[in-house]
This record gives C-alpha cells, structure tokens and sequence, in this order.
C-alpha cells in the first residue's frame, strides 16, 4: 500500500506562483514514476505533469508547458509542482499519483495509488 499527501494549494491572483508537494509513505518511492493531475468542477480528471523515477524524463500537459515544473526528491519521498504565472483556468483541485507500471504514463488509468487532492483557486 501507498499513501499520498498533497500540500502547497491554495488561492492566488493571475499572474502569481504556488508550489505543490507529495510526500509518500508506504512502499519505497524510488523506482517508480510520479504523476500530477486535476479535476475542474464538471469536469474529467486531466494530466498534468509526470516525473520518471530518477527525475530525468519529465513530461507536461500542452496547456502548463512553460509555466510548471515538476522535480522530486526521492530521499524526502516528496514530488513538487512548482506553478508560476498562473491562470483563472488552472483552477482546480490537484491530486498527485504513482504508478506500479514502467515507462512515465500520462494517463489516468495507468495509476494506482492517488492522494487526496489540494485546491488550488486561481482568482482574476
């Protein structure tokens, strides 16, 4: 089993930064990809950025590319999503996941173990 907790949400102005963490406990982090994803209200559950195990494959929804990034520590058990230049649409709540299958997936169904969620509010 793997536990994941989301932390960093919040509400900011247009134009502002936020940083996201998920710190894992459970099963060893290393040797497994990390994913971060969102749900708007009325809307499905969307990629957003992943991180392969060793940090050096990242991959980034087309609509954060250039604005977040995605790191991790494997010896804190943590993955951060760093949001800069934020925008009204990046509203939503933001949940992190991991995965038991290879490679760095980008689709939710290829997760297994998924934490709670964070809001983030993005105000204009």
């Amino acid at each position: 089993q793997v536990w994941l907790v989301e932390s960093g949400g919040g509400l900011v102005q247009a134009g502002g930064s936020l940083r996201l963490s998920c710190t894992a406990s459970g099963r060893t982090f290393s040797g497994y990809a990390m994913g971060w994803f969102r749900q708007a209200p009325g809307k499905e559950r969307e990629f957003v950025a992943a991180i392969s195990w060793s940090g050096g494959s990242t991959y980034y929804a087309d609509s954060v590319k250039g604005r977040f990034t995605i790191s991790r520590d494997n010896a804190k058990n943590t993955v951060y999503l760093q949001m800069n230049s934020l925008k009204p649409e990046d509203t939503a709540v933001y949940y992190c996941a991991t995965t038991r299958a290879g490679g760095v997936p980008r689709s939710t169904l290829r997760y297994d173990y998924w934490g709670q969620g964070t809001q983030v509010t993005v105000s204009s």
